[in-house]
Order: structure tokens, then C-alpha cells, then sequence
């Protein structure tokens, strides 16, 4: 009985050995997963970046398969091309996506003799040729690299939302080269209302690398002379602005203001201001109507016992006021 047991378990470990022989022929014939041709590009890798086009000083990885002396990291030059070990010309790649890039590197491995069918990996390792600005009424300007599909959204977001003096509109500037013409730069004004809107065409409008969004700070009116709070404020395109506003949101009059203000607009195209006299205690008295103030004008209250200052003056100590940070600022809403 004993013998029968050892043959038995004998005849067990055979039959295992033969399932094991049989599995091995099917392993061995087991294959990588085929390229799609001599110059496939893997661009999967999870730290690799989006595959977008490159440009100069674009950081790339090459990988040439079973060529270490190949493989490097390689950063492309200002015109746009980069140069490898044994390859006599340098390789145009401005433009290109990874998987381009690949190809290129391929034909001209194979033309310059280097290898035969050559298998070249292409990442993008890091951008430097896709900046995107985001500058004006925003709360932190910044420049950061569209190293992906990028929408104004996402830009007014990075740039951590408008600011409250924001004017009317975003000014999109996009380079010559993307116009398709070299020597116009295209600026697209886009209404700030539709934005906070969250208008879908404009919310997801797609950027480029070296667009710049400006946002202009909304116009502002100054108020200065015989009052509690001298300074400026901010007046929203839409919103109305008078006289009366104005002294509101400035506190109110000092001692002895004037019996006539003064306002000085800039009008027609010589950039001179106009004086324009202003009846302002019949204002405040309600005998006379309360008036309109636009964007960049002066408001000036003189004071009854003093001397009235000339309004060229009174630009040039605005200009210094706002230099050096002294001029109070306001929001009208």
C-alpha cells in the first residue's frame, strides 16, 4: 500500500511537470504591444504634459529605444529646432505636437544613417513658449504657461477674479502669429457683462499661448477742493454720476465752500479740459437740476474765502497725489 501511495503521488507531480511544459511555449510566445510604426510615439505617461504644439524654449523628452547615447532631455532653441548626437542638421519642431516631433526625429535618424527604423518616444516636459497675461483690473496679475486647452474663465480665475474698479470690457490681444498675419496683432473686446453673465461663448472662449488679457479700470471722477474726503471714485460704465453723488460719496462739503463749483471735462481732441461753471448751492437748495458727471472729470468746490486754483493746477497735484499713492480712492456703485 505504501509503494502504491509514492507511485500515485509520483504520477501527480509528472502530470504537473507536463501542464508546466505545455504553458511555458504559450508564455514565451507572448509579445509587447506592437508600435504603430518606426517613429510611434507614446504620449500616455501620466507625468507627461498635454500634447499641445511647442515652441522656443520648450522643454522635450526624446526617448530612442534600445539608443541611451540618443535619449535625453532637450530644450528647443530660439529658432525653433533642436539638435541631436550624429544628426548634422538641426531639427525643426516650432509647431509640432509630440507626436510630429517623433516623426521628425525618425526621418532624420534614418537619412543621416544613424539607425535603421528607429522607435522614438516624445514628451513634453515642460512649456515656456505658451504664455498666457492677464493684466488690468484683475486682483493678482499673472503670466502662467497654457500648458493645456485654457479658457478666459480660466485665466480671470487663475488671475483670482476681477477687480471692483473693472471697467466695461476685457481686451483680448492675440499675437501676429496666430492672426495669420505677421505683423497685425488682432484685439478682440469682449463686453465684462457678458462674462459675469457666464455667456457660454465667452466664458469658454478658447486662448492661446501669447494671448494678453488686458481688463481697463473703469473711469474715474475726482472730487476735490472744499470737501470732507478729497479723492477720487470709480464710475462704472452704465452707472449715472452727478454732482450731488459725488459730494455723497465724498463726504459731504467742507467750511465755507463756494457758491459755484466748477467742473473741467476733457472734450474733443486736443486734451485740453473745459471749465464749465456749475450753480451749486441752488443745486443743493433743489432750485436748480443736480449734473451729470462723466468719466475723467474734475469736480472742484472752491472755498469762499480763498483763492480758486487754476485747473492746470489742479491736474498736476492730482498727478502727484496718485504717484505717490495719497489720492483716496471710492467705488461708486
Amino acid at each position: 500500500m505504501q509503494h502504491l501511495g509514492f507511485w500515485g503521488l509520483s504520477m501527480k507531480l509528472i502530470f504537473c511537470l507536463l501542464l508546466a511544459l505545455v504553458a511555458t511555449p504559450t508564455i514565451a510566445q507572448q509579445k509587447p504591444p506592437e508600435q504603430t510604426g518606426a517613429g510611434a510615439t507614446s504620449l500616455n505617461e501620466d507625468f507627461n504634459l498635454p500634447p499641445e504644439s511647442v515652441g522656443p524654449s520648450d522643454l522635450l523628452g526624446i526617448s530612442v529605444y534600445d539608443s541611451p547615447e540618443l535619449t535625453r532631455s532637450v530644450r528647443v532653441d530660439d529658432d525653433g529646432a533642436i539638435r541631436l548626437p550624429m544628426v548634422t542638421q538641426p531639427i525643426q519642431v516650432a509647431g509640432l505636437n509630440p507626436a510630429e516631433i517623433g516623426t521628425a526625429i525618425t526621418k532624420a535618424l534614418v537619412e543621416n544613417n544613424v539607425l535603421v527604423e528607429p522607435i522614438v518616444t516624445v514628451t513634453i516636459l515642460e512649456y515656456r513658449s505658451r504664455p498666457i497675461t492677464v493684466m488690468g483690473a484683475v486682483r493678482n496679475p499673472i503670466v502662467f504657461q497654457a500648458d493645456g486647452p485654457v479658457t478666459l474663465l480660466d485665466a480671470i480665475s487663475r488671475a483670482g477674479g476681477l477687480a471692483e474698479n473693472a471697467g466695461s470690457e476685457i481686451l483680448l490681444s492675440r499675437p501676429p502669429s496666430a492672426t495669420g498675419d505677421k505683423s497685425t496683432t488682432l484685439t478682440q473686446r469682449i463686453p465684462i457683462q457678458s462674462f459675469l453673465n457666464l455667456n457660454e461663448a465667452v466664458a469658454n472662449l478658447r486662448l492661446e499661448g501669447g494671448d494678453v488679457i488686458r481688463v481697463p479700470v473703469a473711469g474715474q471722477v475726482f472730487v476735490l477742493g472744499s470737501v470732507k474726503n478729497a479723492g477720487a471714485f470709480y464710475v462704472p460704465d452704465g452707472s449715472e454720476s452727478s454732482v450731488m453723488k459725488a459730494l455723497a460719496i465724498s463726504g459731504g462739503l467742507g467750511e465755507h465752500p463756494a457758491h459755484v463749483a466748477y467742473i473741467y471735462r476733457v472734450e474733443g481732441g486736443s486734451g485740453g479740459r473745459n471749465e464749465i461753471p456749475i450753480e451749486l448751492q441752488k443745486i443743493m437748495d433743489r432750485k436748480a437740476p443736480d449734473v451729470a458727471l462723466v468719466a475723467n472729470d474734475i469736480l472742484y468746490i472752491p472755498s469762499a474765502n480763498g483763492r480758486r486754483i487754476s485747473a492746470k493746477v489742479l491736474e498736476t497735484s492730482l498727478g502727484v497725489a496718485i504717484a505717490v499713492g495719497t489720492t483716496l480712492l471710492y467705488i461708486y456703485h
